[in-house]
């Protein structure tokens, strides 16, 4: 039976960069496939309740200062230097998620050209010009693309892919699935890792 690690994704989380480029070793030690997912964070906010940690946890005395002291331990560990934060953050991504979507989930071309926009080279992937030029540069054809984000199915599809995600038990991103097991945040990857092998979370 195949293996197969589903993440539900969206460009908006750092922490979602970080699983997407820390995946790879895991899968190749497993031998699973990853699978994406395209959801919208901020629909997911909305219909759970959450929000982002920053604005959760802002008058929590220490929690910000160590949540970005487990980043730096995780960016570290996993070799990710590439990472920066993207001076445009928070940046709506709604864009680039129907993109993902019209593009398909599997094009890892439209992934890697938006996921180092957004977090390696610091662009504003919030504005459709940018997202063009992005898009572009990679390759891809930005104004078919973009011309079908517009389009009701895609938008439905996002929409869908969202509300099935809150229906499943999704409150935020990066969360993973191995079949109907659900792990959260990008330091559950060695709980997923023992799943995978011995079938124990």
């Amino acid at each position: 039976m195949t293996k197969t690690i589903e993440l539900i994704f969206d460009f908006a989380s750092p922490n979602a960069y970080l699983v997407y480029r820390a995946l790879p070793p895991v899968l190749a030690r497993t031998g699973a496939t990853l699978v994406l997912t395209p959801c919208l964070l901020g629909g997911i906010f909305k219909a759970t309740g959450n929000q982002a940690p920053m604005l959760a946890f802002a008058g929590v005395q220490g929690k910000l200062a160590y949540d970005m002291l487990e980043m730096r331990r995780f960016i570290a560990r996993e070799k990710l230097d590439r990472f920066a934060m993207n001076p445009h953050f928070p940046i709506n991504t709604l864009l680039v998620m129907r993109g993902l979507v019209a593009a398909g989930a599997g094009n890892t071309a439209y992934v890697e050209a938006v996921l180092t926009a957004m977090w390696e080279t610091g662009q504003n992937m919030g504005d459709p010009a940018v997202v063009a030029d992005v898009l572009g540069a990679a390759g891809l054809d930005a104004p078919a693309l973009l011309a079908a984000a517009q389009t009701d199915p895609v938008k439905q599809a996002l929409v869908a892919n969202t509300q099935a995600a809150v229906d499943r038990g999704v409150f935020g991103i990066p969360t993973m699935f191995v079949g109907d097991e659900m792990f959260f945040g990008k330091d559950r990857l060695g709980q997923v890792e023992r799943y995978l092998e011995t079938g124990i979370a």
